[in-house]
């Protein structure tokens, strides 16, 4: 993503809102049976009324209308907002999210915390993927091309043999939270070489997600080039992400070199 990113390329577009008329209970009932939302745009019709909070209900009775205790000093984004401003304003706040609104206030989406850490993440792989080309180009004196796609996992060939315990489940948090970098993908004649992302591979797979987004380099020649890493792959038999092996934390390499510098002493 260009540095010139804004929220509208980030954005929820499908956002759950509540009435000024409901009443605390019904939206304090709608937040314990939602997945982790912890407060809701307030809306007449499009126009955003305000916001409420959960924080916002706690000391409110049940009968209470929204507007009697809702948020009505908004923090707001716009569509056409740079993603790096409307972050400044989400850390400088603290506000979690921020409704986005038209020039005539009508609500057009919402922006969150997960979606800028997205933004930033999306906008630093292409500089990885920028490299990856480039030594390709250099080293086999051909041309290559990006495309961004999704690849089911199925259907890569892993450049790598293993993969550590400890770092699954932080790959795994970020799957559950959008914040997975997209992977790194080599096809070679139609061979799909998993350049960079085995963790977050192997995590998804243990999640039981069969697809995930990935940037894509096409070596665009007319058969399929030696590539190290496929003749790596090839000499350590791996096939499929099945082949990859999980070892266990406490065998890490930095720990099993501590382990040995510990025994053998001054």
């Amino acid at each position: 993503m260009a540095a010139n990113a804004t929220v509208e390329d980030y954005m929820t577009r499908d956002v759950a809102t509540v009435s000024p008329d409901d009443t605390v209970a019904e939206v304090s009932r709608r937040i314990v049976e939602s997945d982790g939302h912890t407060g809701f745009p307030v809306t007449d019709g499009r126009h955003v009324e305000g916001f409420i909070s959960a924080r916002d209900l706690l000391a409110a009775d049940d009968n209470a209308r929204v507007f009697t205790v809702m948020t009505e000093d908004l923090v707001v984004a716009h569509p056409e907002m740079k993603i790096n401003d409307a972050a400044r304003v989400i850390l400088r706040s603290g506000i979690q999210k921020l409704p986005v609104v038209d020039d005539a206030g009508n609500l057009v989406g919402i922006i969150s915390n997960t979606d800028v850490i997205r933004s930033q993440i999306e906008r630093a792989t292409p500089e990885k993927v920028g490299k990856l080309m480039h030594t390709l180009e250099e080293i086999h004196d051909i041309d290559v091309s990006e495309e961004r796609r999704e690849i089911q996992l199925s259907k890569l060939t892993p450049t790598q043999s293993r993969v550590y315990a400890d770092e699954l489940q932080g790959r795994s948090y970020e799957l559950n939270h959008g914040l997975a970098e997209p992977l790194v993908v080599i096809d070679n004649a139609g061979a799909l070489l998993l350049a960079d992302g085995h963790h977050r591979v192997m995590a998804a797979n243990r999640l039981d997600i069969e697809e995930m987004d990935a940037y894509v380099i096409v070596v665009d020649a007319a058969e399929k080039l030696e590539l190290g890493m496929q003749r790596t792959a090839e000499k350590e038999g791996l096939e499929s992400i099945d082949d990859i092996s999980v070892v266990d934390y406490a065998r890490h390499p930095l720990i099993e070199t501590t382990e040995r510098l510990q025994e053998e002493g001054p």
